[in-house]
């Protein structure tokens, strides 16, 4: 039987979603439950392949095992059974054979959080970028309105990444403060490496006058990761939707 699961995690303690030698994944984490469950054979197939430290509100991954008989309503709370508190199976249901969670993916929604205050605040560390100068949410989300679009995003690709297709679309891409938190929020048909950290350390940029609001366009046609802003740091990151 195959499932669709729904899943948030804090990605802290991970290595990032994907089983890597280097850490401890999450999707080892899933594997291990499920196995828990079903026995050795269970697949778990991702949407994505987030970095180490990055989070997830609602993560969609595949379930797969012959040995899979329970109702989908009752199988969160069974693998939550043997899931770790920082990841929580929030739903499940029946999948196609043919589904796959990754290449049948319309759209993603990722949102950054900046705790942009003069004092950390010790409930958001390691949830939130913590950037202590003050920021202008008004000008960052001005200037990322020209990443909207159907673009080469080559310039906001980390370097050395091996991908040739970088075209993508960002359906919006908006920047909002509440109190001293401030979200960078940004859907697409699909993100480069790094792409979304580098969007949000190049407004930041914008903001502290290293780079004119103007000048995104032009970044963007100059398809040179060197003119875009810093990576922005992992931890303010989370996957926020995944659409199909």
């Amino acid at each position: 039987m195959k499932y669709l699961l729904t899943i948030s995690y804090d990605g802290r303690s991970y290595c990032g979603y994907q089983k890597q030698k280097n850490g401890v994944s999450v999707q080892e984490k899933l594997t291990d439950a499920a196995s828990a469950l079903f026995g050795d054979g269970t697949k778990i197939t991702g949407c994505s392949r987030t970095d180490s430290g990055v989070h997830a509100v609602a993560f969609k991954a595949t379930l797969e095992s012959e040995n899979a008989k329970i109702k989908p309503e009752k199988l969160p709370s069974a693998l939550n059974a043997h899931l770790p508190p920082d990841i929580s199976v929030r739903d499940a249901s029946e999948s196609d054979a043919d589904f796959h969670p990754r290449y049948s993916v319309k759209e993603k929604e990722y949102r950054y959080i900046i705790c942009n205050s003069s004092t950390r605040d010790p409930f958001s560390e390691g949830r939130a970028y913590f950037f202590p100068k003050k920021l202008d949410a008004e000008i960052m989300n001005e200037a990322a309105q020209s990443l909207v679009g159907k673009h080469d995003f080559r310039a906001f690709m980390a370097s050395g990444s091996k991908i040739e297709d970088t075209v993508r679309e960002v359906y919006s891409c908006t920047v909002t403060r509440e109190g001293d938190n401030i979200t960078v929020s940004v859907r697409g048909n699909g993100f480069l490496y790094n792409m979304v950290r580098i969007i949000v350390g190049t407004l930041i940029a914008v903001s502290d006058g290293k780079i004119a609001k103007d000048d995104i366009a032009k970044i963007i046609e100059s398809k040179d990761r060197k003119n875009a802003g810093p990576t922005a740091p992992a931890e303010g990151l989370y996957l926020y939707d995944v659409k199909y």
